[in-house]
């Protein structure tokens, strides 16, 4: 098993929460001593990676790198990924959205913060708008980077906290005698490669996170989350109820290359004057290869009235 680095230049907390230990990275801006002197700052900024065979924090690092300068900012290892807890259990949008909503609490704790802001990647948007909707005064703005939930003609508008999870899948994963195999087949290294140029839409992925995440799917348990993942147990059968019922003001960006480029399904929210949608070329993940683009969007969407 090899080492396991830390995913962000920072120190780092482990909670005890409703999801069982959660690791959290967090960051002071340069020259604070503590939250007085960010009085009139922005809130502390929650950041939340994506969901896959080989997340983890490090899939935010420009991110926290950036805005780490200008405000408080906490990265999640959600549970089942980075130096979380990774036992076998059941991996649901409500355990994920039970992390999140934890940090969140933590957060205002530590910070004597009313409320916070939220960024999420892909899957994970479907995690932070739940909490949203449940927590609505302890989450005062969300962006949601390349977000499931809006591809394709059929929209989502399940029992709540229904899941899309399919059990004879999920079966044929797990089972004994292959479980692992079918997790070393997908994490291999060229495998991890293969799936990162699908999401960036090119062949220029980030080496760094390429070589994080051959690592972080060779630790104990690594396993559990992402089969329940694949077999998609993760995904929200209630989305889009979900995101309809979201009241703070909403930022999404729409990647033009790579897996996750339809958005059809935005429809449903975008006439809402609290959501705004912006289409940013790259991949799915283009603050790594679009910094100096959406940064500043990002900047101006934090510090509107």
């Amino acid at each position: 098993m090899p080492y396991l680095p830390p995913a962000l230049a920072s120190e780092r907390v482990e909670l005890d929460t409703p999801a069982g230990r959660v690791s959290v990275y967090r960051s002071v801006p340069p020259g604070t001593q503590n939250s007085v002197d960010l009085a009139d700052a922005l809130p502390p900024l929650l950041l939340v990676h994506s969901v896959n065979a080989a997340a983890s924090a490090a899939e935010v690092a420009p991110l926290f790198r950036h805005c780490c300068a200008q405000r408080l900012v906490y990265a999640i290892d959600l549970p089942g990924y980075g130096f979380s807890e990774r036992s076998d259990r059941s991996y649901t949008p409500r355990l994920m959205t039970d992390a999140v909503l934890a940090v969140v609490s933590y957060m205002c704790s530590e910070q004597g913060a009313a409320a916070v802001d939220v960024l999420a990647v892909s899957l994970s948007c479907e995690f932070v708008a739940r909490a949203q909707c449940e927590a609505p005064a302890s989450i005062r703005r969300l962006a949601l980077v390349s977000p499931t939930g809006f591809s394709g003609s059929k929209r989502h508008h399940g029992a709540p906290g229904s899941t899309r999870g399919v059990r004879w899948l999920y079966g044929l994963f797990t089972w004994p005698f292959w479980a692992e195999g079918i997790f070393r087949n997908l994490t291999r290294p060229g495998v991890i490669r293969y799936f990162l140029q699908r999401t960036w839409g090119s062949r220029n992925i980030d080496e760094d996170l390429w070589r994080y995440d051959v690592i972080t799917t060779r630790q104990p348990g690594a396993r559990h989350a992402p089969l329940r993942f694949v077999s998609a147990y993760l995904f929200s059968g209630d989305i889009n109820s979900v995101y309809e019922a979201v009241g703070c003001p909403v930022w999404v960006s729409m990647a033009t290359r790579g897996d996750f480029t339809d958005y059809r399904g935005r429809k449903s929210v975008q006439g809402r004057p609290n959501w705004q949608f912006h289409v940013v070329p790259g991949g799915a993940l283009p603050y790594f290869e679009s910094g100096n683009r959406v940064m500043p969007m990002l900047d101006d969407f934090w510090r509107a009235p």
